[in-house]
């Protein structure tokens, strides 16, 4: 059964977008602590924050199991044997469970400063891709940004700009607020980091930077200009290559051409079939 306790915790684990894991129980054969439909939820570190899914013969596999399903961002279901006293310490509870393993993962966020066609387009493709979005620029309309989870348009030095650990951020303030950005940026967590700007541009604004006291091992964060060489002329195009940037970056891409690396026709023959 779902206590209101657990639905509260996973609600605020939400919030604070901490990664967890559902484990429920679906099946029991024989003698059991746990019921089904009994419940847990497990943290990061693979310790039962609340809930019960039984004791000593099941939580040990339940927890190794958990910290799997949040490595792989994959579900899984697992039969335990609770006469194994392996994982139960001694204390053979006697018959069987299956147990159903489901992590939950926060979306991968993205912060655009600026506004204007790549940034509307960037708004619109990361929405697709499954990243929360935030859009910060003084110029920033609601209307503009339908898919976007928050407009921010009061905050001129880009304060709000808070990026926790492995989030995304691309700076496209039309070179008005790329210091205090980028600023902003180097000085948090953000695991990728792009200003849309021109080569010759951005070497002007990093210049500034070191000079205000950050080193280069700050500096080369920056990713300047934004995204991949795709031959990008249009708004959309250049999305489109940033986009593709973070793509990369998040699933350990290589960045060639697919038909390159695995061509569909070697040494002049297809396979049959």
């Amino acid at each position: 059964m779902v206590t209101f306790k657990l639905l509260e915790q996973q609600l605020a684990l939400q919030q604070t977008r901490q990664p967890y894991v559902l484990a429920t129980v679906v099946e029991i054969l024989g003698s059991s602590s746990a019921k089904p439909a009994a419940k847990a939820l497990i943290d990061r570190s693979g310790q039962v924050i609340t809930g019960w899914i039984g004791g000593g013969c099941a939580q040990s596999m339940v927890s190794q199991t958990a910290l799997k399903c949040l490595q792989s961002g994959e579900p899984s279901v697992i039969d335990i044997d609770l006469t194994d006293e392996i994982f139960g310490a001694g204390m053979p509870c006697g018959g069987s469970m299956r147990v159903y393993v489901e992590p939950f993962l926060p979306k991968p966020q993205l912060w655009l400063m600026g506004h204007g066609r790549i940034v509307e387009s960037l708004c619109e493709f990361a929405h697709r891709l499954g990243f929360a979005v935030i859009v910060n620029d003084p110029q920033a309309g609601v209307a503009e940004f339908p898919t976007a989870d928050r407009v921010i348009n009061n905050d001129s030095r880009y304060q709000q700009l808070q990026p926790q650990a492995g989030d995304y951020v691309v700076i496209a303030t039309h070179h008005k607020g790329d210091y205090d950005a980028l600023t902003q940026a180097l000085n948090s967590g953000a695991g990728y980091i792009a200003m849309v700007a021109s080569r010759k541009r951005a070497q002007l604004v990093l210049k500034r930077l070191r000079q205000e006291g950050f080193s280069d091992d700050m500096l080369v964060r920056v990713r300047a200009p934004a995204g991949l060489d795709i031959g990008a002329k249009l708004p959309e195009e250049i999305a489109l290559s940033i986009v593709s940037e973070m793509i990369l970056l998040r699933r350990g891409g290589q960045g060639g051409s697919l038909s390159a690396s695995q061509p569909a026709v070697e040494n002049g023959a297809t396979e049959s079939g």
